[in-house]
């Protein structure tokens, strides 16, 4: 009986051994350990960037790497600690040690950028997305044929924590009119447990 506990202590410390080796980083490669703040982190896509506070250039941020380190995805803002590699196009985190939300900016809590903001004079109403880009902050949704289409500005997602809008999907607009035309005031993408649409 101890023989047996012996070689099953013995092989789990293998097992340990290998899984470490196979996590371990390549050969000459320096790891370094950095502090820093949330550039911005897309849910979407899977990544975002850290600004460091040592004043090196932004450390890409995997959501693969926080989940395999058990934390979620962090908000703009988010203090992270992490150890880093430099790879062929930059430097990339290797292992999350820390994530402090207390810095993190909430999507309700950011002050509008938006040079205009409108006052909803519709019911919500189901659109869908004509195109949407997240690098120009805005986009266009439409309720159907014959209807103006209702401009979306980045901002107006943030309000809800919305990080980008994909073409052809359906979302939940509230929109009023804008020095252009409609504009969204309120995105949802679901109303699920909230108020009926108009249409």
């Amino acid at each position: 009986m101890g023989w047996v506990k012996v070689m099953a202590a013995s092989d789990t410390q293998r097992a340990d051994e290998v899984i470490a080796l196979n996590q371990a980083p390549e050969a000459n490669v320096r790891i370094l350990q950095i502090s820093g703040l949330v550039k911005w982190f897309d849910t979407g896509r899977g990544y975002g960037f850290i600004i460091p506070d040592n004043g090196m250039q932004d450390v890409l941020l995997h959501l693969s790497c926080l989940k395999r380190d058990g934390f979620e995805a962090p908000l703009e803002g988010a203090r992270v600690t992490c150890e880093v590699v430099e790879r062929q196009k930059g430097y990339q985190c290797l292992r999350v040690l820390s994530v402090d939300l207390s810095t993190a900016i909430h999507p309700v809590e950011r002050k509008s950028r938006a040079h205009n903001t409108v006052t909803p004079s519709s019911g919500w109403v189901r659109a869908k997305v004509k195109w949407f880009n997240r690098a120009r902050g805005f986009g266009f949704v439409s309720e159907g044929e014959g209807k103006p289409d209702i401009f979306v500005h980045m901002e107006t997602l943030r309000k809800t924590a919305i990080s980008e809008l994909q073409p052809e999907t359906w979302v939940y607009v509230r929109f009023g009119e804008g020095p252009k035309g409609n504009m969204a005031a309120e995105v949802r993408l679901s109303l699920e447990g909230g108020p009926p649409h108009t249409n």
